[in-house]
Protein backbone atom coordinates (compact mmCIF):
# COMPACT_ATOMS: atom_id res chain seq x y z
CA UNK A 1 0.00 0.00 0.00
CA UNK A 2 1.81 3.09 -1.23
CA UNK A 3 1.09 6.72 -0.42
CA UNK A 4 2.98 9.97 -0.18
CA UNK A 5 3.82 10.26 3.52
CA UNK A 6 4.93 13.56 5.08
CA UNK A 7 5.92 14.64 8.58
CA UNK A 8 2.26 15.47 9.16
CA UNK A 9 1.77 11.69 9.39
CA UNK A 10 4.56 11.21 11.96
CA UNK A 11 4.16 11.95 15.67
CA UNK A 12 7.40 13.03 17.36
CA UNK A 13 7.32 11.78 20.97
CA UNK A 14 10.75 12.99 22.07
CA UNK A 15 13.77 14.70 20.58
CA UNK A 16 17.08 15.84 22.05
CA UNK A 17 20.68 16.04 20.85
CA UNK A 18 21.10 12.25 21.00
CA UNK A 19 17.84 10.53 20.09
CA UNK A 20 14.63 10.98 18.14
CA UNK A 21 11.58 8.95 19.18
CA UNK A 22 8.63 8.85 16.80
CA UNK A 23 5.49 6.92 15.99
CA UNK A 24 5.96 5.19 12.64
CA UNK A 25 2.80 5.26 10.49
CA UNK A 26 1.64 1.99 9.02
CA UNK A 27 2.60 1.19 5.41
CA UNK A 28 5.76 3.29 5.21
CA UNK A 29 9.12 1.44 4.96
CA UNK A 30 11.47 1.96 7.91
CA UNK A 31 14.29 2.56 5.42
CA UNK A 32 14.68 2.78 1.65
CA UNK A 33 13.77 -0.40 -0.22
CA UNK A 34 13.33 -1.58 -3.79
CA UNK A 35 9.83 -0.10 -3.97
CA UNK A 36 11.29 3.39 -4.19
CA UNK A 37 8.54 4.70 -1.90
CA UNK A 38 9.30 7.43 0.62
CA UNK A 39 10.76 5.81 3.75
CA UNK A 40 10.70 6.93 7.36
CA UNK A 41 14.48 7.29 7.76
CA UNK A 42 14.74 9.63 4.78
CA UNK A 43 11.69 11.59 5.92
CA UNK A 44 13.20 12.12 9.38
CA UNK A 45 16.55 13.20 7.97
CA UNK A 46 14.75 15.82 5.91
CA UNK A 47 12.84 16.90 9.01
CA UNK A 48 16.06 17.35 11.03
CA UNK A 49 17.79 19.18 8.18
CA UNK A 50 14.88 21.62 7.81
CA UNK A 51 13.97 22.05 11.49
CA UNK A 52 17.51 22.56 12.72
CA UNK A 53 18.85 24.22 9.57
CA UNK A 54 21.66 21.67 9.25
CA UNK A 55 23.96 21.95 6.23
CA UNK A 56 25.17 18.90 4.32
CA UNK A 57 24.21 15.32 5.07
CA UNK A 58 22.29 14.60 8.28
CA UNK A 59 23.31 11.63 10.43
CA UNK A 60 20.44 9.53 11.76
CA UNK A 61 21.11 5.98 12.91
CA UNK A 62 18.54 3.26 12.31
CA UNK A 63 19.05 0.90 15.27
CA UNK A 64 15.89 -1.20 14.82
CA UNK A 65 13.12 -1.53 12.28
CA UNK A 66 9.44 -2.39 11.94
CA UNK A 67 7.64 -4.20 9.15
CA UNK A 68 6.31 -1.86 6.50
CA UNK A 69 2.66 -2.63 7.42
CA UNK A 70 3.39 -2.35 11.16
CA UNK A 71 3.22 0.99 12.95
CA UNK A 72 4.31 2.12 16.38
CA UNK A 73 7.14 3.51 18.49
CA UNK A 74 10.69 3.68 17.10
CA UNK A 75 13.87 5.31 18.38
CA UNK A 76 16.58 6.72 16.09
CA UNK A 77 20.10 7.80 17.07
CA UNK A 78 21.24 11.31 16.18
CA UNK A 79 24.96 10.54 16.53
CA UNK A 80 27.21 7.51 16.21
CA UNK A 81 27.88 7.19 19.97
CA UNK A 82 24.16 6.99 20.69
CA UNK A 83 23.68 4.49 17.85
CA UNK A 84 26.39 2.26 19.29
CA UNK A 85 24.98 2.36 22.81
CA UNK A 86 21.38 1.75 21.73
CA UNK A 87 22.51 -1.15 19.53
CA UNK A 88 24.34 -2.60 22.52
CA UNK A 89 21.14 -2.44 24.59
CA UNK A 90 19.31 -4.31 21.83
CA UNK A 91 22.06 -6.94 21.55
CA UNK A 92 21.99 -7.50 25.31
CA UNK A 93 18.20 -7.66 25.50
CA UNK A 94 17.90 -4.47 27.53
CA UNK A 95 15.65 -2.61 25.10
CA UNK A 96 12.09 -3.83 25.67
CA UNK A 97 9.81 -3.83 22.63
CA UNK A 98 6.17 -4.79 23.11
CA UNK A 99 3.33 -5.09 20.62
CA UNK A 100 -0.42 -5.25 20.56
CA UNK A 101 -1.90 -7.66 18.03
CA UNK A 102 -5.42 -8.64 17.11
CA UNK A 103 -5.55 -12.22 15.86
CA UNK A 104 -8.31 -14.26 14.30
CA UNK A 105 -9.41 -16.97 16.71
CA UNK A 106 -8.34 -17.72 20.28
CA UNK A 107 -4.95 -19.21 21.22
CA UNK A 108 -5.24 -22.49 23.13
CA UNK A 109 -3.29 -21.07 26.08
CA UNK A 110 -4.17 -17.65 27.52
CA UNK A 111 -0.49 -16.92 28.16
CA UNK A 112 2.52 -18.66 26.68
CA UNK A 113 5.75 -18.71 24.72
CA UNK A 114 6.03 -19.69 21.06
CA UNK A 115 9.27 -21.14 19.72
CA UNK A 116 9.73 -21.99 16.04
CA UNK A 117 12.46 -22.23 13.43
CA UNK A 118 11.78 -19.91 10.52
CA UNK A 119 13.08 -19.71 6.96
CA UNK A 120 12.52 -17.02 4.34
CA UNK A 121 11.84 -17.64 0.67
CA UNK A 122 13.91 -14.95 -1.07
CA UNK A 123 11.82 -15.17 -4.23
CA UNK A 124 8.39 -14.68 -2.63
CA UNK A 125 9.53 -12.81 0.52
CA UNK A 126 7.38 -15.22 2.53
CA UNK A 127 8.58 -16.74 5.79
CA UNK A 128 7.56 -20.24 6.84
CA UNK A 129 8.03 -22.59 9.78
CA UNK A 130 10.88 -25.05 9.27
CA UNK A 131 12.42 -27.69 11.52
CA UNK A 132 15.39 -27.55 13.86
CA UNK A 133 18.58 -28.18 11.92
CA UNK A 134 17.06 -27.16 8.58
CA UNK A 135 19.63 -25.18 6.57
CA UNK A 136 19.38 -21.42 7.27
CA UNK A 137 16.44 -21.86 9.66
CA UNK A 138 16.57 -19.33 12.50
CA UNK A 139 15.17 -19.81 15.98
CA UNK A 140 12.28 -17.47 16.77
CA UNK A 141 10.80 -16.90 20.22
CA UNK A 142 8.08 -14.66 21.55
CA UNK A 143 5.83 -14.52 24.59
CA UNK A 144 2.20 -13.46 24.53
CA UNK A 145 -0.80 -12.86 26.76
CA UNK A 146 -4.44 -12.87 25.68
CA UNK A 147 -5.98 -9.66 27.01
CA UNK A 148 -9.51 -9.99 25.65
CA UNK A 149 -11.56 -12.03 23.19
CA UNK A 150 -14.49 -10.61 21.28
CA UNK A 151 -16.31 -11.51 18.04
CA UNK A 152 -13.92 -14.41 17.28
CA UNK A 153 -10.97 -12.03 17.59
CA UNK A 154 -8.37 -11.93 20.36
CA UNK A 155 -6.39 -8.92 21.55
CA UNK A 156 -2.87 -9.96 22.51
CA UNK A 157 0.12 -8.37 24.17
CA UNK A 158 3.32 -9.70 22.58
CA UNK A 159 6.97 -9.39 23.55
CA UNK A 160 9.74 -10.49 21.21
CA UNK A 161 12.63 -12.61 22.32
CA UNK A 162 14.18 -12.61 18.86
CA UNK A 163 13.92 -10.28 15.87
CA UNK A 164 13.05 -12.38 12.84
CA UNK A 165 11.46 -11.24 9.62
CA UNK A 166 7.64 -11.51 9.82
CA UNK A 167 8.07 -13.34 13.14
CA UNK A 168 4.89 -12.38 14.98
CA UNK A 169 2.76 -12.89 11.89
CA UNK A 170 4.19 -16.29 11.00
CA UNK A 171 4.25 -17.71 14.53
CA UNK A 172 0.60 -16.87 15.22
CA UNK A 173 -0.44 -18.11 11.79
CA UNK A 174 1.29 -21.39 12.67
CA UNK A 175 -1.08 -21.89 15.63
CA UNK A 176 -4.08 -21.05 13.42
CA UNK A 177 -4.48 -17.55 14.86
CA UNK A 178 -3.27 -15.27 12.04
CA UNK A 179 -3.04 -11.53 12.61
CA UNK A 180 -6.20 -9.72 11.53
CA UNK A 181 -5.80 -8.11 8.11
CA UNK A 182 -2.72 -10.16 7.20
CA UNK A 183 -3.34 -11.16 3.58
CA UNK A 184 0.07 -12.79 3.30
CA UNK A 185 -0.40 -15.23 6.19
CA UNK A 186 -4.11 -15.93 6.21
CA UNK A 187 -5.67 -13.24 8.39
CA UNK A 188 -7.58 -11.32 5.72
CA UNK A 189 -10.96 -10.90 7.40
CA UNK A 190 -11.92 -7.41 6.22
CA UNK A 191 -10.26 -6.47 2.96
CA UNK A 192 -8.91 -2.95 3.05
CA UNK A 193 -8.09 -3.04 6.78
CA UNK A 194 -4.52 -2.44 7.88
CA UNK A 195 -2.53 -5.16 9.57
CA UNK A 196 -3.60 -5.31 13.23
CA UNK A 197 -0.07 -5.30 14.63
CA UNK A 198 1.22 -2.29 16.54
CA UNK A 199 4.50 -1.63 18.39
CA UNK A 200 2.85 0.19 21.26
CA UNK A 201 5.63 0.34 23.84
CA UNK A 202 9.40 0.91 23.83
CA UNK A 203 11.60 0.96 26.93
CA UNK A 204 15.33 1.71 27.05
CA UNK A 205 18.02 3.75 28.81
CA UNK A 206 18.98 7.07 27.27
CA UNK A 207 22.34 6.44 25.59
CA UNK A 208 24.00 9.54 27.10
CA UNK A 209 22.15 10.52 30.31
CA UNK A 210 21.29 6.89 31.26
CA UNK A 211 17.77 8.02 32.17
CA UNK A 212 15.31 5.14 31.93
CA UNK A 213 12.73 6.02 29.27
CA UNK A 214 9.36 4.47 28.42
CA UNK A 215 7.30 5.52 25.40
CA UNK A 216 3.77 4.35 24.61
CA UNK A 217 1.63 4.96 21.53
CA UNK A 218 -1.98 3.90 21.06
CA UNK A 219 -2.90 1.92 17.94
CA UNK A 220 -5.27 3.43 15.34
CA UNK A 221 -8.89 3.95 16.36
CA UNK A 222 -10.48 1.95 13.51
CA UNK A 223 -11.09 -1.74 12.95
CA UNK A 224 -10.38 -4.05 14.66
CA UNK A 225 -8.93 -2.04 17.56
CA UNK A 226 -12.24 -0.28 18.22
CA UNK A 227 -13.74 -3.55 19.43
CA UNK A 228 -11.52 -3.54 22.53
CA UNK A 229 -10.96 -1.23 25.50
CA UNK A 230 -7.34 -0.50 24.54
CA UNK A 231 -6.88 2.24 27.14
CA UNK A 232 -7.68 -0.17 29.96
CA UNK A 233 -4.80 -2.42 29.00
CA UNK A 234 -2.22 0.17 28.02
CA UNK A 235 -2.66 2.19 31.20
CA UNK A 236 -1.94 -0.81 33.42
CA UNK A 237 1.45 -1.39 31.81
CA UNK A 238 4.08 0.60 33.62
CA UNK A 239 7.86 0.94 33.81
CA UNK A 240 9.19 -2.58 34.29
CA UNK A 241 11.61 -1.27 36.90
CA UNK A 242 8.99 0.13 39.24
CA UNK A 243 8.21 -3.21 40.83
CA UNK A 244 4.79 -3.53 39.24
CA UNK A 245 3.71 -6.53 37.18
CA UNK A 246 4.37 -5.51 33.59
CA UNK A 247 2.53 -8.39 31.96
CA UNK A 248 5.00 -10.74 30.27
CA UNK A 249 8.27 -12.37 31.21
CA UNK A 250 10.36 -14.08 28.54
CA UNK A 251 12.06 -17.39 29.10
CA UNK A 252 15.84 -17.11 29.13
CA UNK A 253 17.16 -17.46 25.60
CA UNK A 254 19.84 -20.05 25.03
CA UNK A 255 21.68 -19.21 21.82
CA UNK A 256 20.31 -16.13 20.13
CA UNK A 257 21.68 -13.59 17.72
CA UNK A 258 21.22 -9.98 18.87
CA UNK A 259 17.61 -8.83 18.87
CA UNK A 260 17.44 -6.32 16.06
CA UNK A 261 14.02 -6.04 14.52
CA UNK A 262 10.81 -7.60 13.29
CA UNK A 263 11.35 -6.38 9.78
CA UNK A 264 9.65 -6.77 6.47
CA UNK A 265 9.87 -4.86 3.24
Amino acid sequence: MSRNFTMDDVAVLHEDNSILVVVKPQNIPSQADKSGDKDLLTLLKEYIKTTHDKPGNVYLGLVHRLDRPTGGVMVFAKNSKSAERLSKQIAEGEMIKQYLATVVGVPRESKGTLVNYLKKNALTNNVYVATFGDHDAKRAELSYEVLETRDRLSLLKVQLGTGRSHQIRVQFSAINCPVFGDVRYGGDINKGCNLALWAYRLEFDHPITKEHMVFVAYPPTGEPWARFDIAKYIEQFSDSRDGEDDGISLAELADEDPVTDDTEE
